[in-house]
């Protein structure tokens, strides 16, 4: 099932990944499920397979999670792999899938290693080994709530699971993958591929992309951490919430301290917000404290080069 949303430019390139390794209709479902695109993803699709991809627009765009969970609707499949047109799979992933839940009928999700690349499709890093070989996560509830790990592309659901569980939580914006997989593993076991099978496009049109110039990342991973606390037990809960606060604050001060080298203060700022309004411990204290000097240290300076420059001048008797 592969949702998108004005990214037909990047649509070949899922398709392709896809029907390189896909059998028959009768064994594989493949549909575009198209949240009110401009760009045209139908024509792509039907350039690229004919009637082998399936079509589906909404009639008004719908957001992020309302459209997950129409893909989840109208999957016909035992195993559902939500695929987003801007990413793609790597060969074997499907084998690799249909391994692990033939090895492990009673799985809630499987999933492999990712490897994160940029606009153009450049590998730029591997997402960190799980276990060293392939198999079930342990305590993987507890482990996946401290902090995001599975990149949607990567991730094979039993549609058996969705129906249970409900759909994708549609108050939140940018994380609700993340409170998805930590609901799916409070209930069943999780399978993790060392392979790096998936393949994760980060880009700043994408949808994180768009919520971190305005910190709703920042807000919407509040949320989800709140909603996931909520899956597991009382007694670890709030310690494992206060992990992934912490987690992510950090996060939001690294990714303020990239954008003020860039030039970006607005994002800068409003990562900074969101990143104490998120947790105020230590070492978040601390960062935020040293991304402050960060600016200061990059407002001064040109100051700094400006007024030695005048002062040349001056003592060559130019000016």
């Amino acid at each position: 099932m592969i949702p998108t949303y004005n990214c037909a430019h990047y649509l070949p390139e899922s398709l392709t990944s896809v029907l390189t390794q896909a059998r028959g209709s009768d064994a594989m479902q493949i549909e575009v499920v198209d949240d009110g695109s401009t760009d045209g993803p139908q024509l792509v699709a039907e350039r690229m397979a004919g009637g082998r991809v399936d079509y589906f627009q909404q009639p008004t765009n719908v957001g992020v999670a309302a459209n997950l969970t129409t893909c989840i609707r109208r999957a016909r499949g035992e195993l559902v792999h939500i695929l987003h047109g801007d990413d793609a799979v790597r060969p074997g992933f499907y084998a690799a899938m249909e391994h692990a839940f033939a090895e492990r009928p009673d799985l809630g999700a499987a999933f492999s290693r990712q490897i994160f690349m940029d606009e153009r499709g450049h590998w730029q890093a591997l997402s960190p080994l799980e276990r060293e070989s392939s198999g079930v996560l342990d305590d993987a509830a507890s482990y996946l709530a401290t902090e995001q790990r599975i990149m949607t592309p990567s991730i094979c659901v039993p549609r058996s699971v969705y129906e249970r569980l409900g759909g994708f939580h549609e108050d939140l914006r940018c994380t609700e993958d993340w409170e998805m997989w930590v609901r799916i593993a409070a209930s069943y076991p999780i399978w993790y591929e060392v392979q790096p099978l998936a393949l994760y496009r980060v880009h700043d049109v994408s949808n994180t992309g768009r919520h971190v110039r305005t910190g709703d990342d920042v807000r919407d991973t509040a949320k989800a951490i709140d909603l996931i606390a909520q899956h597991l037990p009382p007694r670890i809960a709030p310690r494992i919430a206060s992990k992934a606060r912490q987690t992510y604050a950090l996060s939001a001060l690294t990714t303020a301290r990239k954008s003020l080298h860039r030039g970006d203060v607005g994002t800068a700022r409003a990562q900074v917000t969101g990143a104490l309004r998120l947790s105020r411990s230590a070492r978040v204290v601390a960062a935020a404290a040293k991304t402050l000097v960060d600016a200061l240290m990059l407002w001064v300076s040109p100051r700094d080069r400006a007024g030695q420059t005048d002062r040349n001048r001056s003592s060559s008797g130019r000016g």
